[in-house]
């Protein structure tokens, strides 16, 4: 997903910028984003880098936001524009040009991430997404949200399923799991990156993580080994989602 953001003020580009960054790699949502600081220096990028999402500020000096959308539109039809205001009066003026959604200053987390959700599903991001396993006479697909964690055997993998939510503390109740060839190492290079390895055998959904205690993870009343080599790697990343 390419993201552009449009404001004149640094520390409220870079604000907003630290925001989705977080939000889409604990998404597992593959993006680029560049920083414009005028709507003279957005309309020249795009010639180079179209974005798919523009969170495009109304007041600026020189080419304000909606002079700005306005050109904008005469060339790109499909980048979804979220406008950032101050002042709610000017979001009436949004559907003039198509806009598809609008954020107040000063900024709140929580609606940055609900405009984003849906600006995602706008575009077909949210889509469900899949790890294919090869097997003798057929081919399965995992569904990233549901997998809680992988563990391996030599070259033998064994994935275990749940068809709860993620998060769900009964998670442990609605278990299955799938067999297959394969190694770790490879199967963690195309997981999102909210899979982490927490043992030499073990790949973990941190969805799924209630709880990191000592030397392990629970998730569930499912409890199952972190080893000293990936312990902080681990700690790190589970206050990260937890943060989130």
């Amino acid at each position: 997903m390419e993201i552009a953001i449009c404001d004149d003020e640094r520390k409220l580009r870079a604000g907003l910028r630290k925001v989705i960054e977080t939000k889409l790699q604990l998404d597992g949502i593959e993006y680029g984003i560049q920083e414009y600081e005028s709507g003279e220096e957005l309309l020249a990028g795009m010639e180079k880098i179209l974005p798919d999402l523009l969170f495009l500020d109304i007041e600026m000096s020189g080419r304000n936001g909606m002079e700005t959308a306005r050109e904008l539109r005469r060339k790109y039809k499909d980048t979804i524009i979220v406008f950032v205001t101050a002042y709610p009066d000017f979001v009436f003026q949004g559907y003039e040009v198509h806009a598809f959604h609008y954020i107040l200053k000063p900024y709140k987390e929580e609606k940055i991430k609900e405009v984003l959700d849906k600006a995602m599903e706008e575009a077909g991001l949210l889509k469900e997404k899949y790890y294919l396993v090869e097997q003798k006479s057929k081919t399965l697909r995992l569904a990233f949200s549901k997998v809680v964690y992988f563990r391996s055997e030599g070259r033998n993998v064994e994935a275990v399923l749940t068809s709860s939510d993620e998060g769900s503390k009964k998670v442990d109740n609605f278990l299955e799991s799938v067999r297959f060839y394969g190694k770790l190492s490879e199967i963690e290079e195309e997981m999102p990156v909210y899979f982490v390895r927490i043992h030499n055998r073990y790949l973990v959904n941190l969805k799924f993580v209630d709880k990191l205690e000592g030397n392990s993870v629970e998730c569930g009343s499912i409890s199952l080994p972190v080893s000293r080599a990936y312990k902080q790697e681990t700690a790190v990343a589970f206050a990260k989602m937890m943060l989130n």
